[in-house]
């Protein structure tokens, strides 16, 4: 699978099954990048930034939802 096809599958399935919990949270998270490991880099922002809750959003909810539905994904990291 093409690096720029990987990047879409992602982007979709975040602002479709990801970004409105966020939203709804207060928080914001935007897809930055997508290696061709399967790494995905995203930035949270608004509630999100520095929340003690934000480690279990990233790795318990967008990695797990990005898992489930794109099984290429192997991990998803803050974007730095």
């Amino acid at each position: 699978m093409e690096n720029q096809d990987l990047f879409k599958q992602c982007y979709n399935v975040i602002e479709k099954d990801i970004k409105p919990f966020i939203n709804a949270d207060g928080g914001h998270i935007e897809l930055q990048d997508v290696d061709d490991a399967g790494v995905v880099y995203v930035t949270l922002g608004g509630a999100c930034a520095g929340c003690m809750g934000a480690a279990y959003t990233l790795k318990g909810g967008v990695e797990r939802i990005l898992k489930e539905q794109i099984p290429s994904i192997t991990e998803v990291r803050l974007a730095m």
